[in-house]
């Protein structure tokens, strides 16, 4: 007689590792074996330093999360849902869960024995290297696809894609408590009182030589076994583990484990014998992995109403700001922060869609503009944004368009509210300028392409560089190919754009002095996004234009394609890919420090070797602009 509860959760299981690589029968055996269990949200599985459940689990349906308590706080370290593995380790450590897991929401769970697992993983390398690569990345799912939002797709990316995260170099704190080792319990106990930390490093000539801890004053201390007039010689901990300021998490993790501690100080060359000049605590280290990005973009997924969503994005900027002092390469942050942006996006607009009393009328696309649809957009600023829905009939036109209007109208309120400012010029989908049918968009940029004017030009470098983010591809495919086939029907309006690169001229002068605005609110400051990051910007979108290269949006990807596609100028764009990435850091870095655009440098404030960093990005710009003269003959034109 089959069992057809256990077919059910057969076919459930062989789509997630690692029972997509056991053998049949071996699968069949775990699914017979399976407890199913169902959850209420709130519900604990089982709680941080509970001894381990016979069995493991994997979440069927719902979300389940883990969270890991440090003194008073509760952190979230993760959000398990469908297909996702927990509560492994411990069953295979013999150890006490390290964490909580609390279900976020109603969720149905499959328990799994561990000792079935550990009999099939003898005779199956590929599920035990499986669990191996799980333990090693402290992760759930290490190969899992990336519809999952996992970080890991399968094993060759492991080692590349831990950057995410085990590779960082580990954020401390650069201001240790200290006192001497002449100092009392009762003294340092009274300092950490007053700072409010959980440790005190005993310092000598400012060298660590111990560490206490409230560890160490509940046990040593409440329990009367040792007079807080005593020295704190007498409990410290001693010798303290050392590394240097580049410690990575995953080095952090494992001295942690190691050593069996929960601080490690941090010295000028990583020895004990050097200057003290911060402390990583492991509260630091589970802050870190509740603030990566797959647990963002998974919190988003789950997020309920707009104010989650704002409070994500909050910790997304910090997560920026971590980057930044990290120095993580600028592409890898660019491609993080844009897919935290757009998951923001489509959960706002699902959240809206949720608000309207009726279904959309017509299928729809909603399009970033600007620089979120050029995936270039780091700092928050203002929205740019536009909507296409399908044609309709004229007889029902005029509500199809009031509805999308109304939901457009949400979902910047939303946006709005989350932190992205309202376009000061109204390019966003809520105009009614901007929701338009497909038919309209395309006699939209038909008119800018055949009746080129100020205007249109300048619009034309926002829209041109739209990326879908949710809905419809089939629509926006069409509005490009309407595009290419206007610009191929009316090539000279690639000169009007070549012209409208050049507005801005090098940013050096003749004395090669920075070029900086002559009067307004920032007189005598240099523009960075008008002088220097918009000619590369608008360069390489005439050019990639000009060859009829479809689906290439972001600057860095446009200038790599340009590379292959004109091998002749290959050194020229490569030139420009470096000078695009120092600039952009450049401004975000700027933007972070004074909590602002980033868009402004006062050139008083930056030292010699600032300066000629910037002015070495600007040989590439007036290059290319020279090739773009060149090119469109210009000279004739201006």
């Amino acid at each position: 007689m089959k069992n057809t509860i256990a077919e059910r959760i057969f076919d459930f299981l062989k789509n997630f590792p690692p029972f997509d690589v056991l053998e049949k029968d071996q699968l069949y055996k775990i699914a017979s074996n399976v407890k199913v269990t169902y959850l209420e949200k709130g519900n604990f599985i089982f709680k941080q330093e509970e001894k381990p459940h016979e069995n493991f689990y994997i979440v069927k349906d719902g979300a389940i999360g883990l969270y890991r308590t440090m003194g008073e706080d509760q952190i979230l370290v993760d959000i398990c849902d469908e297909g996702d593995i927990f509560g492994l380790r411990p069953l295979i450590q013999n150890d006490h869960y390290l964490m909580s897991a609390k279900a976020n929401e109603e969720s149905l769970l499959y328990a799994i024995s561990v000792e079935i697992l550990k009999e099939i993983i003898k005779t199956n390398d590929k599920a035990t290297k499986f669990i191996t690569a799980s333990f090693v990345s402290n992760i759930k799912t290490p190969y899992a696809n990336k519809a999952n939002s996992h970080l890991f797709a399968n094993v060759d990316s492991l080692e590349k894609n831990n950057a995410f995260t085990e590779v960082q170099t580990a954020q401390f704190s650069k201001n240790p408590i200290t006192c001497l080792k002449t100092s009392t319990i009762k003294d340092a106990a009274l300092i950490m009182s007053s700072k409010r930390v959980g440790s005190i490093l005993i310092v000598e000539d400012n060298k660590p030589i111990g560490i206490i801890t409230d560890k160490d004053l509940r046990l040593k201390i409440a329990t009367g076994l040792i007079s807080i007039e005593e020295k704190v010689t007498a409990i410290m901990s001693s010798p303290v583990i050392t590394f240097p300021k580049k410690i990575t998490i995953a080095e952090a993790q494992i001295a942690m484990i190691k050593h069996q501690i929960t601080h490690l100080c941090i010295t000028e060359n990583g020895t004990s014998n050097s200057a003290l000049i911060g402390i990583l605590s492991e509260h630091d280290i589970v802050v870190l992995h509740g603030n990566n990005p797959s647990v963002l973009i998974k919190e988003i997924k789950r997020a309920k109403n707009v104010n989650s969503l704002k409070y994500i994005r909050e910790k997304a900027s910090s997560l920026l700001k971590g980057y930044i002092e990290q120095r993580i390469p600028i592409v890898f942050i660019s491609k993080i922060i844009s897919e935290i942006t757009d998951a923001i996006t489509i959960k706002s607009i699902e959240l809206s869609l949720k608000e309207m009393k009726t279904s959309p009328p017509a299928k729809f696309s909603w399009l970033a503009l600007g620089s979120q649809g050029r995936k270039e957009q780091l700092l928050i600023t203002d929205q740019d944004n536009a909507l296409v829905f399908e044609d309709v009939t004229d007889e029902i036109y005029k509500s199809t368009q009031e509805y999308f209007m109304n939901l457009s109208k949400k979902i910047t309120e939303k946006l709005h509210i989350i932190g992205y400012e309202y376009c000061p010029a109204e390019m966003m989908a809520s105009n009614s300028k901007w929701c338009l049918s497909l038919s309209e968009w395309k006699h939209q940029f038909n008119t800018w392409i055949t009746k080129p004017s100020e205007k249109s030009i300048m619009l034309s470098t926002i829209f041109f560089d739209y990326n879908l983010v949710y809905g419809e591809k089939e629509l926006v495919k069409k509005m490009s190919k309407s595009i290419f086939k206007s610009i191929k029907s009316y090539e000279i309006f690639l000169n009007f754009l070549g012209r409208n690169a050049l507005v801005n001229p090098p940013p050096l002068g003749f004395f090669r002095q920075f070029l900086v605005e002559n009067d307004g609110e920032h007189k005598d400051q240099f523009d960075l996004k008008s002088r220097a990051l918009m000619p590369l910007i608008d360069a390489a979108r005439l050019l990639i234009l000009s060859h009829n290269i479809k689906n290439k949006n972001n600057t860095i990807d446009r200038y790599r394609k340009l590379a292959k596609i004109e091998p002749q100028n290959k050194e020229l764009y490569l030139s420009c890919i470096d000078a695009f990435k120092i600039l952009l850091r450049y401004r975000t870095e700027q933007g972070i420090k004074h909590n602002d655009s980033g868009r402004f440098v006062d050139l008083n404030l930056l030292n010699k070797s600032e300066k000629l960093k910037l002015k070495g990005c600007f040989k590439p710009i007036k290059d290319i602009q020279e090739l773009i003269n060149i090119r469109y003959n210009l000279a004739q034109m201006m």
